[in-house]
């Protein structure tokens, strides 16, 4: 049987739409320490006016050479400026983006403390899924909990 003739199985979808899901994951992988590493600059900013090498490090449980390479990695795309003795400040690239991944974390959050989901899970899972939802699902959250979807939970 030919490949274009072969039958797949019911459970398994299209190879198009199977190889743009693994395409659409691969490149939220790539994304996901980017969105990271300046969402937490930017928290750190807005909680103390500077974000350091030691600050990021301890905050995501890395090394402090490690924060050296990524913080290279994003003066080089545009999303940060280091300055000598001053830390690391976002672009406006680097603004734009950590906003973004903060509402689509918000967001996130919301949904999962909406269905009931405990604080610590919350917490957790929040911070993964953020990066691999996609923009179709993000506005369906928010029209979930637009439309109420809190209140409808807590009456089962």
């Amino acid at each position: 049987m030919s490949p274009r003739t072969r039958k797949f199985s019911p459970s398994l979808p299209a190879p198009e739409a199977q190889s743009e899901s693994f395409r659409a994951n691969r490149e939220a992988r790539r994304k996901v320490l980017i969105e990271d590493y300046v969402e937490l600059i930017s928290d750190l900013l807005a909680a103390s006016q500077e974000a350091r090498q030691v600050d990021i490090a301890a905050r995501l449980g890395v090394s402090q050479p490690t924060v050296a390479k990524m913080l290279s990695r994003l003066v080089a795309d545009g999303f940060v400026v280091q300055k000598p003795y001053r830390g690391v400040f976002l672009t406006e690239a680097g603004k734009n983006l950590a906003e973004k991944a903060r509402l689509r974390h918000r967001i996130v959050e919301s949904f999962l403390r909406a269905l009931g989901v405990s604080e610590d899970c919350v917490l957790v899972d929040a911070e993964g899924i953020e990066h691999y939802v996609s923009e179709e699902t993000l506005a369906t959250f928010q029209k979930a909990l637009d439309g109420g979807l809190a209140e409808f939970m807590k009456r089962l």
